[in-house]
């Protein structure tokens, strides 16, 4: 397997749990009320879940792999500006910043395998 691949998995299965929590338990929803973003927290919800099964379909063609890893880093990168202006401490703004991390690598990755 390759590294690609094994990161793509990561980080799909990283965000359909952010999702799964989103539905379950009420501390997203909360955290997004926190932000003062809650009128567009499900949309962020939908979003982190249309680009992990874009990650998954993206294994098998990659023009998918590009759009999604590019787009989940931007939503990690927006997320982690807004953690930064709340003064969250680095702790709790890893997740972000290592999410962003991830799929920059992926899609930066996806770029060099397409050409």
């Amino acid at each position: 397997m390759s590294l690609i691949t094994i990161a793509a998995l990561i980080s799909s299965f990283s965000f359909f749990a952010y999702a799964f929590a989103y539905f379950r338990t009420p501390h997203m929803k909360d955290e997004f009320k926190r932000f003062g973003l809650e009128k567009i927290g499900l949309t962020t919800v939908l979003l982190e879940i249309i680009g992990a099964l874009g990650l998954l379909v993206g294994l098998k063609f990659n023009f998918f792999l590009i759009i999604s890893s590019l787009g989940l880093a931007l939503l990690m990168f927006a997320g982690l500006i807004v953690r930064i202006n709340l003064k969250d401490s680095v702790w709790i703004s890893l997740p972000a910043f290592l999410l962003m991390v991830l799929n920059a690598f992926i899609f930066w990755t996806s770029i060099i395998i397409q050409k």
